[in-house]
Formats: structure tokens, C-alpha cells, sequence
């Protein structure tokens, strides 16, 4: 939990002493801590690294792409940003949006294929916020099962005169601490109410799970990580003692037919780029995909049903490959200023407050068949890939296949430093509450609750260092 109370004596220490006990808590553990060096290597997406730091920096092609991949990405790229219309429409292509949707198109959730934000302004209706639901008894496969209302999420669009579900106003409870040197904080706790609904009332046992539009950038690194990889720290019981338990969710491949490893995603509940894809294209668009076949209407959405399509299903496999190419074969921007002294200490920091333990910052990914330039690349995406309990002020009431309400995929952390840049805001976490990156280390809690408490005993100074490495990934 965030203590909200002031810090007695006892815990102002020097930050040099609480260094040195981080460190000898790293040791007693079997995950040795990695070298510096290996924090501070510029290359982030190995050979597929750009060196980009504008606006569009999350939108290159990978640098080490041929010619005739390099032209099917920008084919890609055009799916992905631009928006899909109504049927029946004379660009049958592009046609079947809705009838309940998110968004018209795939950037306006990743917008510039960065990370979504909560609203901002009163009656601002969310779009690359999501609001996903489930009841307590899973569903088929063990998929989180829907609200027979209202669905997979809450669609706040419709087309037509078809009534959207509903929406969102965010309301906030301060929660106010100290920092060991008596500097004080103040974060934002949300609390959400659906005004608007259009289909009735949820049911009774319906919980909810707001969640961001994560950025896109180096997902097909990251599905390219070799399994046995992800599970090198595997431990759900905390074997080792370090008080770390990360574990890997297990989800349904529906085109495996079985039950796979989770890597995308908030809880990682998808387990490659097409899943995830397919699912947003489903619930968030409203369009059906060979792998999600299905509308997205519910019994009582009546007129929901009725409406036209954009065939069947509405986005073409060629098209739907063309949007996962182009996922796969998005860049990841170098690094920057790894030569300031406040960045090499903050790596010092990092790993001494035990962070790289679950953000780990290396895999080198396997031999991929139809992609070389995914292939065998020494990247640096700091994420295990597991899921880890984040205690329950970051709970959302919600299971996700094994994850439970509390559990977490540690996200990727490559490119946050530039989400102002791209995004035009510094907010975190999985439903966007911190408002830049020293609320979201604060607001870590359960598994992580060690490195939040080394973090707020920091100096002024060594809080400013590990702030300016997180601003050079």
C-alpha cells in the first residue's frame, strides 16, 4: 500500500545506505543484478534501432529491413492510421466500422503509434482508454466472460441511429505522502462512473478494467523472445526468497487451438500481434476478422444486429496481414543522453532498487523464418514478460485468464522518455492515473512495494538520477 503517513527518523537514512541495502537484498537472491553497461546500451531493438527523437519517432520502419519489406510496411501503415467508414460504402475495403465502436482506426487509440491517455476534459468521451468488462465465471477456453449487456468493453460510438452504450466521467481522491527528506506528494487515485447507459444497468456482478492503449513499438521483438527465455524467471512461489513471484499468464491461441504462453497486453491475455489485433479490431472498431468472426453486438442490442456489415468477414485476411506485418516491423529509437552522469547513476539506481528484477533489460530473440530482422537480436526491452502482483491500490477487480485483479504484465519501458514528444503527454500505468514517471514509481505497490520504499528514500538528487535514465530509454 502507499503509505500516506509521514516517515519516521528511523527510515532517513543516507542514500548511500539504502544503496548499499539494496544491493546486499539483490544478492540474497539467485538472480544475480546485471552489469550497468548492460542498462546503458544504445541500441534498445538491437538492429532494428532508428535514430529518431521527433514526433514520429514510433513510426519507422526497422533499420535493418530489405527493400521489399520495407515497402510492404508503409502498405501497413496506411491501414493502420487511416479510419474505417460505415457499410455499405463504395470503398468496400474499408468498410464496416461499428455498429458500437471505440475508434475509427487503429492510430486513434496509438496515435502515432505511441500510448493512449485517459479523457481530459469534462464530457470527453474515451477513446484510447478502454473500458473492459468480465463476470466472475470465465468463459469459453477460460476467456474473461462479457457482460450480457454490454459486452467485451463499453463502446461509447455508434453508427447511425444506433444508441452507443454509454460513457465515462473520472473523478479523483488525493492520496498525499512524504518523500524521506520531508518533500511531499500528491497522487490521483481514479474513480470512474458510467453516466449514459443505453441498454440498462450492468449486471450485478460485472467488474470493469479501464486500460490505455499501449505503444506498439517493438512488438515483433517481443514476440520474437524465445519462450524458454520468458520462463528463465519463472517463479510464482518465490523460490529464490527475493520476494518477486512473476509468473507467465496462459491463454487460448485460436488458431493453435490450445492453451499458449500470454506476451501482449495489460495482463497478457494475447499471446502474438494477430491475437491482438483481431481483438482490438472486435471490440474496440467493431469488425470482424477471420480470427474473431463474430459481431460485436449483444442479445439486447437489437438494432445493433440489424445493422449492415462489411462483409464476411469485414477485414480481408490480406488486409488484416498487412496491419500485423507492419506492427512487427515497427522501430525502436536509440537511446540518449547515456553519456550524462545523472543517467549512469541512475542505472546504478535501478538495479541497486531492484527494478531490472522484473523489468529485465535484455533477451536476444530467437531464428524467425519469415522475418530475419527479428532474428537474433540482443534488444533491450526492460520487461519480463511475466505477470507480477502490484497490490491492491493498482487492483482493478477484474481476472484476465489466470492473471488475477492484481497481477500485471511488466510493461516494456523502451521509448517512454520519448512519449512527451510523441504523444504530447507523460501519462502511466495501465489506466493512465500517474501523471508523469515519478507518480508511476510511486503508485507501485505489492511485488514492487521494496523498490517504491527505496525509491521515496532516495536524495533529491539520486530521485532526479533514476528519473533521468527512465528519460533516456
Amino acid at each position: 500500500m502507499i503509505d500516506n503517513q509521514p516517515l519516521g527518523l528511523a527510515l532517513r537514512r543516507p542514500a548511500t545506505t539504502t544503496a548499499t541495502i539494496a544491493v546486499m537484498l539483490w544478492l540474497g537472491g539467485c538472480v544475480r543484478p546485471p552489469d550497468t553497461t548492460e542498462l546503458l546500451e544504445a541500441k534498445s531493438g538491437g538492429g532494428t534501432s532508428v535514430h529518431a527523437s521527433n514526433r514520429k519517432a514510433f513510426s519507422q520502419p526497422a533499420a535493418n529491413l530489405d527493400t521489399q519489406s520495407r515497402a510492404e510496411f508503409f502498405i501497413g501503415n496506411a491501414f493502420f492510421n487511416s479510419p474505417w467508414v460505415v457499410a455499405p460504402a463504395s470503398a468496400g475495403a474499408r468498410d464496416g466500422l461499428g455498429p458500437l465502436f471505440n475508434a475509427r482506426s487503429c492510430d486513434a487509440c496509438h496515435n502515432n503509434d505511441g500510448r493512449g491517455r485517459p479523457p481530459e476534459k469534462p464530457g470527453e468521451r474515451p477513446v484510447s482508454l478502454v473500458i473492459q468488462f468480465a463476470t466472475p465465471t470465465p468463459g469459453h477456453n477460460n476467456e474473461p466472460s462479457a457482460d450480457p449487456r454490454y459486452g467485451a468493453n463499453l463502446n461509447p460510438f455508434a453508427i447511425g441511429t444506433i444508441a452507443p452504450e454509454g460513457s465515462i466521467e473520472i473523478g479523483h481522491r488525493e492520496i498525499r505522502g512524504k518523500f524521506a527528506d520531508g518533500a511531499q506528494y500528491v497522487l490521483l487515485q481514479p474513480e470512474y462512473r458510467f453516466t449514459e447507459l443505453a441498454y440498462g444497468e450492468l449486471a450485478d456482478d460485472t467488474s470493469f478494467s479501464p486500460r490505455v492503449a499501449p505503444a506498439v513499438i517493438g512488438s515483433g521483438l517481443l514476440e520474437a523472445v524465445p519462450e524458454a527465455q520468458i520462463l528463465e524467471r519463472d517463479d510464482p512461489d518465490d523460490l529464490d526468497g527475493d520476494g518477486i513471484s512473476g509468473r507467465p499468464n496462459h491463454v487460448w491461441n485460436h488458431l493453435l487451438k490450445k492453451t499458449v504462453i500470454g506476451r501482449f497486453g495489460w495482463k497478457s491475455n494475447q499471446p502474438d500481434i494477430a491475437h491482438q489485433t483481431a481483438a482490438a479490431f472486435s471490440a474496440e472498431i467493431g469488425m470482424s476478422t477471420s480470427l474473431r468472426p463474430d459481431q460485436n453486438c449483444t442479445e439486447v442490442q437489437t438494432e445493433c444486429r440489424k445493422a449492415p456489415t462489411g462483409g464476411s468477414p469485414e477485414i480481408s485476411d490480406a488486409i488484416f496481414q498487412h496491419i500485423v506485418s507492419y506492427q512487427r516491423t515497427l522501430a525502436v529509437p536509440m537511446r540518449r543522453n547515456l553519456d550524462a552522469a545523472g543517467t549512469r547513476r541512475g542505472a546504478e539506481l535501478f538495479v541497486q532498487a531492484q527494478c531490472a528484477v522484473c523489468h529485465r533489460p535484455t533477451f536476444v530473440t530467437g531464428d524467425v523464418k519469415d522475418a530475419p530482422w527479428l532474428s537474433r537480436q540482443r534488444i533491450h526491452p526492460f520487461t519480463d514478460l511475466l505477470l507480477h502482483d502490484m497490490g491492491p491500490t493498482l487492483s482493478d477487480g477484474r481476472a484476465d485468464f489466470e492473471a488475477t485483479a492484481s497481477e500485471w504484465r511488466t510493461p516494456p519501458l523502451w521509448g517512454i522518455g520519448l512519449q512527451k514528444t510523441v504523444n504530447d503527454h507523460t501519462r502511466f500505468l495501465h489506466d493512465g492515473r500517474a501523471r508523469d514517471l515519478n507518480e508511476a514509481l510511486l503508485w507501485h505497490g505489492g511485488e514492487a512495494q521494496r523498490a517504491q520504499e527505496t525509491y521515496r528514500k532516495l536524495s533529491k538528487e539520486d530521485r532526479q538520477a533514476l528519473l533521468q535514465f527512465l528519460e533516456s530509454l
